[in-house]
């Protein structure tokens, strides 16, 4: 026998020589004459001529054939575009608000919401932001859309990450006004609460006075408390008709706080922080609680629900007493401040967070330094003659304007800071 393998391809090659119904004689195996098979010829499609059972398929890295060549269609069909994300298949409104998301990107030319890079629906914090966007416009794609490009546009000129991280601002004008708190619920897991105490406000013009940094101490409060929901990180998509857990507790404090008149300073920093909350946190509040409020206010709640939707008017909780605050959680009533009817240090006194603040108190002068520094300056010392005018302190508090009965739409500002 030859020393050469008998190839598959020489067996190809050779054609039927015998005579039917004549036995067939084996041919030598000799490398001039190679051995034919014993088997009928079979035809391919091709026309070709091939020896016994059909070879197997090539593997699927071999070249492709001249066949496959004239028919790409037929022998590399095209790929069927992924099935949706279930959220999305169940919710065309929220499907389409995403093939929205590209162009809205575009012409806001800015991506960040919350700490969250909105890239696409395999994205679940890009789908959270999404449906708190979509929620709060009640599924209407188009509000929707622009309010997020609105929102967007605010951040990128506004640059609130940047407030949070190194803004300072002034213990003399906000000092004891705002607060962060965490507490852990046995079924929910963590509840976060941010506290506006503006019964600690020591001066309107000074605190309300410079709307814009009133705005921007507002705002950082409320990056902190959302940094703290860490949307940013969730690794499911919240049901669109369920439970959100990256909502907030906020209450506000109106211990002292006059609600019989809205100065005119308060009216304009309200006016501008509804703006700025209403179009760039939606759907970030659980639950509002006013507490401290007079038992005369009852009324207004109940006005307000002519003409705010039930979807926000269902968050607000007027309670009269700030000590009872503690009952509406019952899981971790014990945390919260004595204040407000649990068993925990005061707010100032616990491990409540607030915004970074400068002490910008001015230290009184002694009685003897401040005769002397007079003196230095060829100045009288201070004598018991009242001060002029001009010499009155800016600090002095504000004169009381006479109590009148406010409006519904003021009662609406004093109120409605968030969705």
């Amino acid at each position: 026998m030859s020393g050469d393998p008998v190839t598959q391809e020489t067996l190809k090659a050779v054609p039927e020589t015998h005579v039917p119904g004549e036995p067939a004689e084996k041919p030598t195996k000799t490398p001039a004459e190679p051995i034919m098979s014993e088997q009928p010829i079979e035809i391919t499609t091709n026309g070709s001529a091939i020896d016994g059972p059909a070879p197997p398929a090539p593997p699927k890295d071999e070249p492709a054939t001249a066949t496959d060549k004239e028919n790409p269609a037929q022998s590399n069909p095209a790929k069927a575009e992924p099935p949706k994300p279930e959220f999305l298949a169940k919710n065309p409104a929220l499907s389409q608000f995403f093939d929205c998301l590209p162009t809205i990107l575009e012409n806001a030319g800015y991506a960040e919401m919350w700490g969250v890079s909105l890239k696409d629906s395999s994205d679940p914090p890009t789908a959270n932001v999404m449906i708190k966007f979509l929620r709060a416009n009640d599924g209407v794609v188009k509000q929707a859309e622009v309010q997020l490009t609105k929102a967007l546009e605010w951040r990128k000129k506004f640059d609130p990450l940047a407030l949070a991280e190194k803004a300072r601002f002034s213990s003399t004008k906000f000092g004891g006004l705002g607060y962060i708190t965490t507490y852990k619920d046995p079924k929910f897991g963590e509840v976060i609460f941010t506290w506006n105490v503006y019964g600690s406000v020591k001066s309107i013009d000074q605190t309300f006075g410079d709307v814009e940094e009133f705005i921007k101490w507002r705002v950082t409060l409320m990056e902190l408390a959302v940094k703290d929901l860490k949307i940013n990180e969730s690794t499911t998509v919240i049901d669109y008709d369920g439970v959100d857990p990256y909502q907030m507790i906020q209450v506000h404090d109106y211990q002292n706080v006059s609600f019989l008149r809205m100065n005119p300073t308060i009216r304009s920093a309200t006016r501008q922080t509804i703006e700025v909350f209403s179009t760039a946190y939606p759907e970030l509040l659980r639950e509002k609680f006013f507490v401290n409020v007079p038992a005369i206010m009852g009324w207004m709640f109940t006005a307000m629900k002519v003409f705010l939707s039930k979807n926000t008017t269902r968050k607000f909780h007027p309670i009269s007493n700030g000590a009872n605050l503690a009952r509406e959680f019952p899981a971790f009533s014990d945390d919260i401040p004595k204040t407000y009817g649990g068993k925990s240090p005061e707010l100032k006194d616990n491990s409540a967070r607030t915004v970074p603040l400068v002490d910008d108190t001015p230290l009184p002068a002694l009685p003897d330094e401040q005769s002397k520094s007079e003196e230095e300056a060829g100045k009288p010392a201070a004598s018991n003659e009242p001060k002029k005018p001009d010499e009155t302190a800016k600090d002095e508090p504000v004169k009381e304007e006479p109590a009148k009965e406010v409006s519904a739409a003021e009662t609406e500002a004093i109120i409605k800071e968030t969705q």
